[in-house]
């Protein structure tokens, strides 16, 4: 009957409205949710089979719910560096545990990258979901992969701890006064026989110098380089230069401070570490071609300038030096620019004076900030101006993504509508470049969902109006009938 079609027509009225009013009150509810994709009930007509001899039946309307979760937000500025916000498509990969992550353990996606540090120092957002990534192993190198979720690792930059980086290079820019007044030390060293006071690298060398206890050579000019070792301790190595009699040449020495931070080979005392002599061309620089052809040169090659330290604990030759005994650090070579750097290692006439020492070295340091960058890599900063990538976040794309399946903690699952996964970098293969300090707003308009309030009422009281008045005429119907 027209009338019974009528009534049922009334209800599926009612349930769709129903569904669209439960649909606009999750996107109202969610209007600050991080990352939310506002979903809505699209209506569809139901038809039944229709008979030109038993008139008009009503089908009535059915609702199916649709998640627009490729419609993106609005990106806002946050203070934290960790939160994290994608401008164009893709999803970060993220878990519901930290560790001991299987195969069968599932793997989720959302847009919410309001990510904190927890207690264990992993990145967590807050509907307690851990971002992953792909590590950095011990080369610093990253080995990603489009399609095995297994080699993801949840990351955490809790446990990356202090760290340090020996000196392996050093730029000097210095300059020696050509007409400094030659010591009467230089000059006895210079005679037949020398003197009892002459300069001699070995028996009465700069790095004996002690004015106190009336011993060593004064030097002329002293250069102090700090350097770190491998383990971040805090060295000093010195290099005196005293003025001979030769013109254009100095005598050098390069000591540790303190000597015994160092235990030295056959040929070297007192923390030396290399001695010989320096050259100049008559225009002030470095003469390297005299060098190559000096057998007491302190350097014979001034553009390859290194110094080389043995281990610890490691006895050195003749003529070198090791890292004293108990101190427990690596080997170590140390490059020194003389010839590069800007103004170099100079002899004008002018003050004898030090412009730069610039070393890479660095010493112990703690974690002080974790940033993330637009390529997604996880960098840890520390206070020693060290830094150190610990992992790249990776980015997921599907081929239908408004077909993935919602789960709770605004994250989604693979369906088999949405297709299958791709992992990417940030922006690479349209998944985006990441927003470091951003955050991805809800897609709610609340203007919107409050107009869609007043229709979805006014469509459900339509709907009930439909219901009474079909009762009301059966109503009729059956008083005709008595």
């Amino acid at each position: 009957m027209s009338i019974n079609s009528a009534m049922l027509a009334g209800v599926s009225g009612l349930r769709a409205n129903s569904a669209a009013l439960a649909s606009i009150s999750q996107n109202i509810a969610n209007v600050n949710t991080v990352g939310y994709k506002r979903s809505q009930a699209d209506f569809s007509t139901v038809v039944n089979t229709q008979s030109v001899y038993t008139g008009y039946s009503a089908g009535g309307v059915t609702s199916v719910a649709r998640h627009n979760i490729s419609q993106t937000g609005q990106l806002q500025s946050t203070t934290s560096s960790t939160d994290l916000g994608i401008a164009g498509q893709g999803f970060f990969v993220v878990t519901q545990k930290a560790e001991g992550l299987t195969p069968t353990d599932a793997r989720l996606f959302t847009r919410a990258g309001s990510f904190k540090v927890d207690e264990f120092g992993y990145l967590k957002n807050t509907a307690g979901l851990y971002l992953q990534g792909w590590p950095v192993d011990a080369y610093g190198v990253i080995t990603t992969d489009p399609s095995d979720l297994n080699r993801l690792s949840t990351i955490n930059v809790g446990s990356v701890g202090g760290t340090a980086e020996a000196t392996s290079r050093v730029q000097l820019n210095a300059n020696l006064k050509s007409s400094q007044a030659i010591s009467a030390e230089a000059r006895d060293a210079a005679l037949a026989v020398p003197g009892p006071n002459a300069y001699n690298a070995a028996t009465n060398s700069m790095a004996m110098y002690d004015p106190d206890a009336g011993t060593g050579v004064k030097p002329d000019f002293e250069i102090t380089v700090p350097i770190s070792d491998s383990k971040g301790g805090q060295r000093t190595v010195a290099i005196s230069f005293l003025k001979s009699t030769t013109p254009n040449q100095w005598y050098a020495e390069v000591r540790a401070v303190p000597a015994d931070s160092v235990q030295t080979g056959a040929g070297l005392s007192d923390g030396q570490i290399k001695t010989g002599m320096v050259a100049f061309t008559q225009d002030g620089r470095l003469d390297t071609a005299a060098m190559a052809g000096m057998v007491n040169a302190l350097f014979p090659d001034p553009a390859n300038a290194t110094l080389s330290f043995g281990a610890s604990d490691a006895a050195p030759a003749a003529g070198a030096v090791s890292w004293a005994t108990g101190l427990g650090i690596d080997d170590q070579t140390i490059a020194f620019d003389l010839t590069n750097a800007a103004g170099g290692l100079t002899q004008y006439d002018s003050a004898s004076v030090v412009q730069a020492v610039q070393t890479n070295g660095t010493n112990f340091g703690s974690l002080t900030e974790v940033q993330i960058d637009e390529s997604g890599f996880v960098t840890a900063i520390f206070d020693n101006g060290v830094t150190r990538q610990i992992a790249q976040v990776a980015i997921a794309t599907f081929p239908s993504p408004d077909s993935l399946t919602q789960v709770n903690g605004n994250a989604y699952r693979v369906s088999q509508q949405s297709g299958a996964y791709n992992l990417k970098t940030a922006g690479t293969g349209g998944a985006g470049v990441l927003g470091s300090s951003q955050l991805e707003a809800s897609t709610v308009d609340l203007s919107s969902e409050f107009t869609g309030l007043i229709t979805t009422q006014r469509a459900y009281s339509a709907s009930s109006k439909i219901i009474t008045t079909a009762d009301e005429m059966l109503a009729e119907l059956i008083s005709i009938k008595r």
